[in-house]
């Protein structure tokens, strides 16, 4: 039985989609990361119970550290994002944390550089709060040992390609740093959108909405380039159009990185049918309602898309580009200096 509600929060699914495709569904997936490295932060004195933690978040994190914060008796302080929605915020003010909502912007660099300006006058104001750094600490990967453990038990660990949006890097290179430790073979794969100095896409700009959370415009620590073997760039209309078809062909309501990264992994388990795909959906589609899944009906064909194979960034062009990365360097714009 679970101690708290972050634990059962923070554990995922493995959902056999079929012979050769495995969905590793999260209700929120960033509480794994959270926990462990509040727990570790505990453990180590870095932190005593009572303390205020800090950091910037368009969401997601925001959630899942303040459930950190509850289960651990924190204080938890957040600059969010101007995609912080009303039910996030309610959710936030209940949990005890303190939200400062950044103002609109249709800027997401300028978005994401005046939160973590924020954050650093915040803490020139109170030296005693502890900065979690969810981009750049790579104490947000410990929490991910758990799951790799799982999915190696679980899928036989046989050979794996393991796809995912990219976003912080604390999820899908922590899980493939732990099953390599575990000398399991696998095959990462990174799912990025258009317009993230990342893996360098930020010269192409997706006219959509931007899928939230898998990219960046700022460089971020946790990123370890070196070990992603394959790049996607989707745009936001072939990521509509895998979450539909999750939904509509398995039953599986999840987010738009979900759809994301379930149409690179069909693609990628198409390229190597001996090698079983496994994909992470991140978080439930709940917040796409209204921007994703009400616009089913316009939805393509996931038969008819197929990622256009590029040799380089310079080549990279809506909706879906695909890169042989093979553990690369970062670009200079990513770099974090």
């Amino acid at each position: 039985m679970d101690g708290h509600i972050s634990e059962a929060i923070g554990r995922p699914d493995l959902i056999r989609l079929d012979d050769s495709l495995v969905c590793l569904r999260f209700e929120t997936m960033k509480v794994v990361s959270a926990l462990a490295a509040v727990r570790h932060l505990l453990d180590t004195g870095t932190v005593r119970r009572g303390d205020t933690l800090i950091d910037s978040s368009s969401g997601i994190y925001a959630y899942a550290l303040a459930l950190a914060c509850h289960r651990y008796g924190m204080h938890c302080h957040i600059v969010g994002s101007t995609t912080v929605d009303h039910t996030l915020r309610t959710q936030l003010d209940v949990l005890g944390a303190h939200l400062e909502q950044m103002q609109p912007s249709t800027d997401l660099k300028l978005d994401q550089s005046r939160r973590v300006a924020r954050v650093r006058e915040i803490l020139r104001e109170h030296p005693e709060y502890h900065w979690m750094r969810q981009y750049h600490d790579d104490v947000h990967y410990l929490g991910y040992e758990a799951v790799a453990e799982r999915i190696q038990e679980e899928t036989g660990a046989g050979s794996l390609t393991l796809v995912g949006g990219v976003g912080s890097g604390a999820s899908t290179g922590a899980l493939a740093h732990y099953l390599r430790k575990r000398s399991v073979d696998v095959r990462l794969v990174g799912v990025q959108p258009f317009g993230s100095v990342t893996f360098g896409s930020d010269h192409v700009a997706d006219p959509e909405i931007i899928i939230a959370g898998i990219g960046s415009s700022i460089p971020f620590g946790n990123v370890r380039h070196d070990l992603y073997d394959t790049v996607h760039w989707l745009a936001f209309d072939a990521a509509l159009a895998g979450s539909v078809d999750l939904l509509r062909r398995h039953a599986v309501f999840a987010g738009l990185s979900s759809g994301a990264a379930y149409l690179a992994a069909r693609w990628e388990r198409g390229e190597e049918p001996e090698r079983t795909a496994v994909f992470i959906a991140a978080d439930t589609g709940h917040r796409y309602v209204d921007t994703v899944f009400v616009r089913h009906a316009q939805a393509a064909r996931v038969e008819e898309l197929a990622p256009r194979q590029v040799s380089g960034t310079d080549e990279l062009a809506l909706p879906w580009s695909r890169l042989n990365w093979n553990g690369s360097p970062a670009p200079g714009a990513a770099v974090l200096r």
